[in-house]
């Protein structure tokens, strides 16, 4: 990424961070009355929480240090709880100006306004604290979730394939390796005849999967096709390069703009992500030219991270897609902003004679958090042949 889109990046999220804090603070701060003792503390304790995540990011990149990991972990909570402190705050700021134009606050809220701020602000802080809870337990629990699939050709020796898929791991300093080992045993339980990873494998840096020596635990994952991924964005955020050479030494083959034929006669075709041009100042390979290197009359399965533009894949012949990116909003009510942006934000979808499925990802990305939808790990069933394989 050139230091132009850099500093533009970083002055944006800054500067949203800053005033989503902002506004929060100020309507908590107001929330307590002016001689109450509690606003001092209150101010120490929401500032730390505010700025804890960008401090525990930066001191990570200087040395991985336990310091630095609990002001991640601090900060990826207080991602989710500011979300729900902010769709709190507009909703009773809306209210408060309904009541301004048709007053319908019961008397019991009129009467002691202090009083009544003081029971919402401890009762909001409650609910939010038992959604982060109820959100991290999901977020650990991971659901298997299977599908059939037939696609109308032949393979050479083969009338059906197993496979495991898993997008979005994010390993890293969240996403370690007590939840890396449970995602490995989900897909060895499945004894997958091939896995695959649709990008973003790995959160951003990867010193903290080095640290942890994570690879050792890809590498116990068998299937007997082999591992392969695609990169994602977070791949190109963290360092791309360095990111395709851990997985290549670990027994994964990263597929970047190429394809490959397994054992059997599948094709499988992998996409650069998008977000090549912004990260690396390139463009990624157009499919027409990608679908050149497989025979069409073989079944073909295309990995490409961000689902957006889903008719080039039935328009140059491949039979399944495979994405991921969205987390399909990863905590409630995001998903209705993923759903505005992509066709489709999570599941099955068919375009013409292909097969597509977006995961909602097996990991999380800043807030080690779930609501509204499930972690997966997707076990595909696919038939071959003229007719469904039964």
């Amino acid at each position: 990424m050139n230091k132009f889109n850099v500093i533009l990046f970083f002055t944006i999220f800054f500067t949203l961070y800053g005033l989503i804090n902002f506004y929060v603070f100020v309507r908590g701060w107001q929330s307590l009355p002016p001689e109450s003792a509690l606003r001092v503390p209150y101010a120490a304790t929401f500032w730390i929480l505010a700025l804890s995540f960008i401090v525990g990011r930066f001191l990570e990149r200087v040395a991985i240090t336990p310091f630095s990991t609990v002001l991640i972990w601090v900060g990826s909570f207080w991602l989710a709880a500011l979300a729900y402190f902010t769709l709190a705050a507009l909703v009773i700021d809306i209210l408060r100006l309904v009541n301004i134009i048709a007053p319908f606050f019961p008397s019991f809220v009129t009467r002691n306004i202090s009083q009544a701020k003081l029971v919402i602000s401890g009762g909001l802080v409650l609910v939010v604290m038992i959604l982060l809870a109820v959100g991290y337990v999901n977020a650990r629990n991971p659901k298997v979730r299977e599908l059939s699939l037939h696609v109308p050709k032949s393979l050479d020796s083969l009338k059906s394939l197993n496979i495991a898929v898993a997008s979005d791991i994010h390993l890293g300093t969240i996403v370690g390796s007590e939840r890396l080992d449970r995602i490995v045993d989900l897909i060895n339980d499945l004894e997958p005849d091939l896995v695959l990873f649709p990008g973003d494998v790995f959160d951003e840096d990867l010193c903290p999967v080095i640290k942890k020596n994570l690879g050792e635990r890809l590498r116990m994952i068998k299937a007997r096709l082999g591992v392969f991924a695609i990169t994602g964005n977070h791949e190109y955020i963290g360092g791309v390069e360095e990111a395709c050479r851990y997985m290549a030494d670990h027994n994964i083959t990263v597929l970047r703009d190429s394809a490959v034929k397994v054992d059997g006669g599948l094709f499988l075709v992998g996409r650069e992500d998008l977000s090549i041009s912004q990260f690396a100042g390139k463009k990624r390979k157009p499919l027409s030219d990608l679908m050149e290197a497989v025979d069409k009359r073989n079944p073909i399965i295309l990995m490409d991270h961000q689902p957006f533009r889903l008719n080039e894949a039935a328009e140059h012949g491949a039979d399944l897609q495979l994405s991921g990116h969205t987390h399909h909003g990863q905590i409630w009510p995001f998903h209705f902003i993923t759903n505005a942006i992509y066709e489709v934000s999570w599941g099955y979808l068919k375009k013409g004679n292909t097969h597509v499925y977006v995961s909602s990802g097996v990991g999380t990305w800043g807030p080690p958090v779930r609501l509204g939808n499930r972690p997966e790990i997707m076990n595909l069933k696919l038939s071959f042949g003229p007719t469904a394989f039964r």
